[in-house]
């Protein structure tokens, strides 16, 4: 129903930055809470932020608090995540995903939609 793309995945040094975008096509995603998930290998798939539909709050993992902005442009219809100080284990696939409803959660089990997800990987 609701289609994800994530993009601006790559390869950055340590202390570098990304910023990653999710366009969502097929429906608005207005209101919408939308999230970010990571993945690495051998690992369980981490919470990494949750921004609820209109931007006014927002919820971050612990291992990204303060590194990391999740914001949104519901006039494009897109999501992005800012990723400052990167470390070697961020490295990881990071996936967008909604609930399709307007309140987000920590949990992965309650969104809905996902994207195809972008390679992070952070070097030393």
């Amino acid at each position: 129903q609701v289609q994800l793309v994530e993009s601006g995945g790559g390869l950055v040094q340590a202390g570098g930055s990304l910023r990653l975008s999710c366009a969502a096509s097929g429906r608005t995603i207005s209101y919408y809470a939308m999230g970010w998930f990571r993945q690495a290998p051998g690992k369980e798939r981490e919470f990494v932020a949750t921004i609820n539909w209109s931007g006014g709050y927002t919820t971050y993992g612990d291992s990204v608090k303060g590194r990391f902005t999740i914001s949104r442009d519901n006039r494009k219809n897109t999501v992005y995540l800012q990723m400052d100080s990167l470390k070697p284990e961020d490295t990881a696939v990071y996936y967008c995903a909604t609930t399709g409803r307007t309140s987000g959660s920590q949990y992965y089990r309650e969104y809905n939609y996902w994207g195809q997800g972008t390679q992070v990987t952070v070097s030393s």
